[in-house]
């Protein structure tokens, strides 16, 4: 007993060195595997094994390292191929203990056979993975340039998958490096071809990345011309149409159509996946600032969604000074996240919801008093202006014209008289609110209705049993009958 619990200790006491050697191992067989689907949906034109092995490589890829990569490289490509070389030069010599990875155990697939290109362009893909996760971003821009100018001579419909995350890629690296501006000739150039090609794909990811390349420099009008003219098609990704609607709701932000804006902006919060934390926190950061300016108040389990607390407690601070109606804690409020806001880019919309402060301090002033001067008006809303009574009264003026307000003003001895509030129900107010849920449940019925998935030739009468049968029977005669000539002429 003693002997065997010795065994058993030694066994489970690897050394660093050996622990890595096999994680390394492991992670090496992983991408042989995928080659081989990759190998298998070129061969067979088959595009969703194609897009199974990026779905498998995303599971791996904070397991690659130079040695990895350096090695996958070896069995893909070979060492001959002009693009082993390449990719090589990006990838860093491997460390002592890396070396030790065995790759004598399966042949490169470069010697048995041609490579195919929708291998050749999942290498680079797996160099710009790398590259981008260790942070280097010079050389992840010379990857992703090398990968994009070897994409622009192909044309199969099997490397569209790969394809539209090199595009990804490529715009992401060369915004970390701040030259975003330079590529965007080139993604337009790429976008007019995947059009041409029908790659929708490749459409809706470049449409996104030129919209992103737009709205970084600030150019909303020509982000909206771009996607006013580039052609409508059903979404193939859920993530690209996620960044779309996220991308239109900030356009119709800017351009003031705030409905619009709120419904694209709240559907990709729900439409994101649970793991895209950081950009559901945009998306509702931008959702709350446009729902303010319509003049809502957003609820406080918005402000305390999982994750999400930190990031969106500026925004609740200036909620409730919104909500309060309160000029003063607004700006106190703006000062104190000024470079939060500055890092958001929003900095401009929190500046027009000045107005909004204003109002709503006005309306809790003309629902508390029935008669207040224009004096106390310009106290209560804390105006810091050369004239603030003159202000407080064409101030009161404009809420009176657009209906935020019931009241009068006497100009002669100037104060406000609000008039007595109605019932509410005796106006439009319930009706419209019940208009705009249904609304918003009949769009998500249609949402659903349109995501169904049904299986292939089911409008078909099925087949009887003794159909299949006579079938059956046919096609094995069919081959006893070629058998027997094989046999013949043989």
């Amino acid at each position: 007993m003693t002997t065997t619990t010795q065994d058993v200790e030694m066994k489970d006491n690897q050394t660093p060195a050996q622990s890595i050697v096999s994680s390394t191992t492991s992670t090496l067989q992983h991408l042989k595997e995928i080659a081989a689907l990759i190998d298998t949906g070129s061969y067979t034109k088959e595009v969703r094994r194609v897009a199974r092995a990026v779905r498998l490589t995303v599971g791996l890829r904070q397991k690659l390292t130079a040695s990895v990569v350096s090695s996958f490289l070896d069995f893909a490509l070979g060492h001959g191929s002009e693009a082993h070389a390449r990719l090589s030069s990006f990838v860093p010599k491997s460390d002592e203990h890396d070396m030790e990875v065995d790759t004598a155990s399966s042949t490169p697939l470069a010697t048995s056979k041609h490579v195919p290109v929708e291998l050749e362009i999942y290498c680079y893909f797996i160099v710009l993975l790398f590259l981008i996760d260790q942070k280097k971003y010079n050389e992840a821009k010379a990857c992703s340039s090398a990968s994009i100018a070897r994409l622009k001579s192909l044309n199969k419909r099997t490397i569209d998958v790969i394809a539209s995350r090199l595009y990804f890629y490529y715009s992401l690296s060369y915004e970390m490096t701040g030259d975003l501006a330079e590529i965007r000739g080139t993604l337009l150039a790429l976008h007019h071809s995947a059009t041409l090609r029908h790659d929708e794909l490749g459409q809706e990811t470049l449409l996104n990345l030129l919209l992103r390349n737009y709205l970084h420099y600030n150019l909303y009008d020509q982000a909206e011309k771009l996607r006013s003219k580039a052609p409508r098609f059903e979404a193939h990704s859920n993530q690209q149409f996620c960044r779309y609607l996220f991308y239109l709701g900030k356009i119709r932000t800017i351009q003031l159509e705030y409905t619009d804006a709120k419904e694209s902006l709240l559907q990709a919060a729900r439409k994101a996946p649970v793991a895209a934390l950081g950009f559901r926190v945009q998306c509702n950061k931008w959702a709350i600032l446009v729902r303010l300016l319509l003049g809502e108040i957003p609820e406080r389990s918005i402000f305390m969604q999982k994750g999400m607390e930190k990031a969106l407690r500026p925004y609740f601070e200036l909620t409730n000074a919104v909500r309060i109606g309160d000029l003063e804690l607004f700006r106190n409020v703006q000062e104190k996240f000024a470079k939060t806001f500055s890092e958001d880019r929003t900095h401009n919309l929190i500046v027009r919801l000045r107005h909004n402060v204003i109002r709503t301090g006005l309306r809790n002033i003309s629902i508390s008093y029935s008669r207040i001067s224009l004096t106390d008006v310009a106290l209560k809303l804390r105006l810091n202006s050369a004239n603030p009574v003159a202000d407080a009264e064409s101030i009161v003026a404009k809420a009176i014209r657009d209906g935020a307000i019931d009241a009068t003003i006497d100009h002669n001895k100037g104060y406000m008289v609000s008039k007595e509030t109605g019932d509410i129900y005796s106006t439009n107010e319930p009706q419209n609110a019940f208009n705009s849920r249904i609304a918003f449940c009949l769009n998500m019925h249609n949402e659903a209705v349109r995501a169904l998935r049904f299986p292939p030739n089911t409008h078909r009468e099925k087949e009887s049993e003794e159909k299949r049968r006579e079938m059956k029977q046919q096609e094995e005669e069919l081959a006893k009958y070629m058998a027997e000539e094989d046999d013949d002429d043989f």
